[in-house]
Formats: structure tokens, C-alpha cells, sequence
């Protein structure tokens, strides 16, 4: 007689279930980032992103060499893309993006599975995929902060809900160095520490995990522009100005985007009842990192997604079989026509920013400077020229921004020292090309006394480009 075949061991029984749910995961992960690979960019937070590891990976110094809003850490992976894959294209890094929203799902599938078992579990892992591109493809699909901030709070609930809270406290501080709004992940993290018992040593584990890489990050970079560029520096961007029916109607439409994308999903909600507390204050610290600046752009709205998901699998585990097939499939059938959008939109500001990088590039020389007073700093990205001012961008030299309409724009609104370190610039190297794509905008050199005087002094026209108007120096 053969003996009987040996019981799996526990954790080739733990792998098991992820082993049979991986594939199915990444097969979706794969079908709706499909037209993340569709074009060169598809928004400026990638070329800002691209540009910046570019100067990066060439010797320069974040927050000194070129300068942002925001936190190192996906410069930093732009950079090392780069430096393994060339700069010439984005492929990486949207794999990349990928792999993030699939080691989210596989995350958020983990935590339905611990409260509310398998096939909640595998609910969960799927609508956090289909529920990520159901905004603007702009927004979903460009690999730019929205979607790397969400693996690192994801993981921070994973890792306080197993009271692992010195990695808790590194999730948490990953989240921050992708944008600073991934740090409200730590109310929910907070609530599950006290229901833990709220120790005081639990909570030292806490704080030195999240404290330490951020002291490590900024020692990394420039300590005293890391503090400015990422929580100092950022009041007015942060505080309200402009009109209230545009900020209202963006924040409206983008609402919209996500609750349709959900339509299938929002009465099985609406009768779940009273939902735990931590996953309720996680959706409301999403809600907050959304309104915060009031700017209301599309891939903000992606915070949601996570929390979102887990709810609504909670949700329909309590409903009947038959209800909660239905469910996923008309969500599915939504998400399709999101994909489906992006795949076949047309997308007229990329094609303006590849014309206006063909003439910067036919007009200069490789090394050769330039300057583009654009809010879409990819040109410099796509020509394969360096830019001739640490700042990419003219919305850190005059307050404008694209979220906003009637906003308060000038010099005098500027983020304080920055026309100072512009003008020696442009002084000490000036741009060999200089291209104005403001397009007649508030925020355009006839506006700004200090551009229109560099212009007027040293340079001449030299034709124009899609409405944008080309400069060259007069001693050329």
C-alpha cells in the first residue's frame, strides 16, 4: 500500500490562495494600464518627472538644481529608471506603475480576507483595479504620484492592522516622500494603534519608523530645501484663491468620473450599514488629502480608490451571490469603457508639447539651454535639451496653476526668492532659445515686467509654433 501523500506544509496552505489569485490580478492590472503605453506622456507631472531625473541622473541636486513641490522619492525612481533603461522613454516606469497598482490590489485584498474571508478578499483586490481608471485617463494612467502613493498607504494599514508598527511607520513615511497627502493614512493607522491598546512603546516603534527615513531623505538632499519645497514653501499653493464656479465644477465633474465608475457599487453601500471605524476614517482622511488646496484635479480622486474598494466589498460579501456577480460584472463593463476611452482619445496638448519640442530641437544644439515659460515642462524632456532655470515650470514664479481659474498671478505672488535666483540665471548663462507657450495667459511675459524686459533687451523674434512664440538671443 502507498502511503498517504504528505499534508502541505502551513505555509505552502497560506502561499496557496495568492498563488491562485496573483495571475487573475495581474492580468487585470495589465488590461487596464493598457493605455498608460499608448503615448510619449500623458500629462505634465511626467514630463516635470522626467525632466527632473534627467537633470538628476546628470549630476544635479534636488531642491537646488531644479526644484518641486513635492517629495524625492519618484524622482528618485525616475532617476534610477533611467540610469538602467536610458531616458528616451517612459516603458519603465509605466511597468512600474503596474506593479504598483497590482501590489495594492494584492494589499487590499489582504485586509478584506483577514475581516471578511477569500471571495471578499478577491472582491476587494479586483475593484480596487477596475475602480483605479475610472477618471479622466489623464489621470489614471499617467505614472506619476496618484498612483505610486498607493501601494505605500495601503501598506501602512496592512502593516497596523498586523500591529507591525515599526513598518507602519516606514509605509507611512514612504507614502509622504511620494506626496505629502499619503501621510493621512496615519489617522486610520493612529485609530488602530489605540484599539490595539495604545501602547507607548508601540507607538516609539511608530514614530521612529516613520521619522527616520525622512530625516535620512532630506539629509540626502538639501535638508533646508527639502523642509521649504515640501511643507513650507507650499502655502499658496495650498490656500484658496480663485473662482469658486470653477473650482466647484471641477471638483463636480471629477466626482462624477469616480461615482460612475462606482454606479454599480453604490446601493449595496448605501445598505452595508455602519462600516469599522478605520476604514471609514481612512476614506475621510483620502476625502481631506482631495480637498486640501482645493484644486480638485482628477488624480487626487485616486486616494479614494483603496479605502473605496475595501468598503464596497464589505458591502457586497453581505449581499447574495447572484447580487454580487452582477455587480462586478457591470463594474467591469464600466472600467472597459474607461480603458476604452483611453485607448482612443485623442490628446491635442501632447501633440502641441511634441511640435514645440521639434522646433526647440531644430533650432539649438545639444547642451545648448533653453527656456519655455509653459505650465507643461515635457517640452524640455521631449527636445533633449536641458532647461535654463531650475524652475521647470512658471506656475512657481507667478502663482498660476491649471486647477485654477482667476487666481492671483504675478511676480508679486510668486513663491518668495524665486525671481531673485531667476534673474542670476538667466544673467550668468542666458538661454540660448526662449519660447513663450503662455498663449496669451495671465500669466504670459507681457504680465511679468522681468520677462519682458530680458526679452526686450536680448532677444529677437523668430517665428512661432502652435500659438507659441520663439526667441533667439540677439548675438546669434
Amino acid at each position: 500500500h502507498r502511503p498517504p501523500p504528505a499534508a502541505p506544509a502551513p505555509r505552502a496552505r497560506a502561499l496557496a490562495p495568492w498563488l491562485r489569485l496573483l495571475p487573475g490580478l495581474a492580468l487585470v492590472a495589465c488590461a487596464t494600464r493598457l493605455p498608460s503605453f499608448r503615448l510619449p506622456l500623458w500629462n505634465p507631472d511626467e514630463g516635470f518627472l522626467a525632466i527632473q531625473a534627467r537633470l538628476l541622473a546628470d549630476g544635479g541636486t534636488l531642491y537646488l538644481d531644479v526644484v518641486d513641490r513635492k517629495p524625492p522619492l519618484l524622482p528618485w525612481l525616475y532617476e534610477g529608471a533611467f540610469t538602467l533603461w536610458g531616458d528616451t522613454s517612459l516603458t519603465p516606469v509605466r511597468v512600474a506603475a503596474v506593479l504598483a497598482q497590482l501590489a495594492t490590489a494584492l494589499l487590499i485584498a489582504s485586509l478584506a480576507r483577514r475581516r471578511w474571508g477569500s471571495a471578499a478578499g478577491r472582491t476587494a483586490g479586483l475593484l480596487h483595479l477596475l475602480l483605479s481608471v475610472g477618471l479622466n485617463p489623464e489621470d489614471t494612467q499617467a505614472a506619476a504620484f496618484a498612483v505610486f502613493l498607493l501601494p505605500a498607504t495601503a501598506a501602512a494599514l496592512w502593516c497596523a492592522d498586523r500591529h507591525h508598527w515599526g513598518t507602519a511607520g516606514a509605509a507611512l513615511a514612504a507614502a509622504f516622500l511620494v506626496k505629502q497627502t499619503g501621510a493621512v493614512v496615519l489617522l486610520p493607522v493612529l485609530l488602530l494603534w489605540w484599539r490595539a491598546g495604545g501602547g507607548a512603546r508601540d507607538l516609539a516603534r511608530l514614530a521612529l519608523g516613520g521619522a527616520l527615513p525622512v530625516l535620512a531623505t532630506a539629509l540626502a538632499t538639501d535638508p533646508a530645501g527639502f523642509l521649504f519645497w515640501t511643507v513650507t514653501g507650499s502655502g499658496a499653493y495650498a490656500s484658496f484663491s480663485g473662482s469658486v464656479p470653477h473650482v466647484l465644477a471641477r471638483a463636480l465633474v471629477n466626482a462624477a468620473l469616480l461615482a460612475a465608475a462606482s454606479a454599480a457599487l453604490l446601493l449595496p453601500l448605501a445598505r452595508a450599514g455602519r462600516a469599522p471605524a478605520e476604514l471609514r476614517l481612512w476614506l475621510g482622511g483620502s476625502a481631506l488629502a482631495v480637498v486640501t488646496g482645493l484644486h480638485f484635479f482628477g488624480h487626487y480622486y485616486l486616494q479614494l480608490v483603496p479605502p473605496l474598494a475595501l468598503l464596497a466589498a464589505r458591502a457586497l460579501h453581505r449581499r447574495p451571490p447572484g447580487a454580487r456577480a452582477g455587480a462586478l460584472r457591470a463594474t467591469a463593463g464600466l472600467a472597459a469603457l474607461f480603458v476604452l476611452w483611453g485607448l482612443l482619445a485623442p490628446r491635442p496638448d501632447t501633440d502641441h508639447a511634441v511640435r514645440l519640442a521639434h522646433a526647440v530641437r531644430d533650432r539649438t544644439a545639444p547642451g545648448e539651454r533653453v527656456l519655455v515659460w509653459t505650465m507643461h515642462p515635457e517640452t524640455y524632456w521631449l527636445a533633449g535639451r536641458p532647461p535654463a532655470s531650475r524652475y521647470l515650470t512658471a506656475g512657481l514664479l507667478t502663482n498660476h496653476s491649471g486647477g485654477r481659474s482667476g487666481a492671483r498671478t504675478g511676480e508679486p505672488y510668486a513663491v518668495p526668492g524665486t525671481w531673485h535666483v531667476f534673474r542670476a540665471e538667466t544673467a550668468a548663462d542666458p538661454p540660448h532659445l526662449l519660447v513663450d507657450d503662455s498663449r496669451g495667459g495671465d500669466w504670459s511675459p507681457r504680465h511679468l515686467p522681468t520677462l519682458r524686459a530680458l526679452l526686450a533687451e536680448r532677444y529677437r523674434p523668430a517665428g512661432t509654433v502652435d500659438g507659441a512664440r520663439l526667441y533667439v538671443l540677439r548675438d546669434r
